[in-house]
């Protein structure tokens, strides 16, 4: 199945919106609903991507879809100085991640079960305490299954106790 690359990453600069939801309380529509109207009084954009992110409590925990997290929509910035009102801002910190370039509908949960099920337990990394993301670019197509988005998931390297 698909592979991933993986790439170190440089901390981020990031403006946009969030919310609270879980798995079975999806809110992801609802929050990017509220953002894309209002991304463009985000005057020091770095490019045009989206990114999709979610901050989950550590240790992560797939398996209760009722467990809470915090979603957000969001843009890299150059710096924090000229946020809109009702808009904050994220330092996506840096580090290792597998990137898994996904080409396929965004409602397909699919890739996740293959990463998390399949490729993480029987690969050389563990899940590291960091968001987890998608860059969402020129290609991106919401719910299209010729959409391509790119997921990095924050790894480090296993280390056996």
């Amino acid at each position: 199945m698909l592979e991933p690359e993986i790439k170190m990453l440089t901390p981020k600069t990031l403006a946009g919106m969030h919310v609270t939801m879980s798995r079975t309380a999806n809110r992801t529509g609802e929050l990017w609903q509220s953002f894309m109207p209002r991304r463009k009084e985000i005057t020091n954009a770095v490019t045009p991507d989206l990114y999709s992110l979610a901050v989950y409590p550590w240790p992560v925990d797939f398996t209760d879809p009722r467990k809470e997290f915090e979603k957000w929509a969001a843009v890299e910035v150059t710096d924090f100085d000229a946020l809109p009102d009702g808009m904050e801002a994220l330092t996506l910190p840096g580090g290792l991640h597998a990137v898994f370039h996904y080409k396929g509908s965004s409602a397909d949960i699919g890739i996740f079960q293959y990463i998390f099920g399949t490729w993480l337990p029987g690969s050389t990394y563990r899940l590291d305490d960091r968001p987890h993301f998608e860059v969402l670019g020129s290609r991106y197509k919401n719910n299209d299954p010729e959409s391509e988005e790119d997921i990095w998931i924050p790894v480090m390297a296993y280390q056996p106790d």
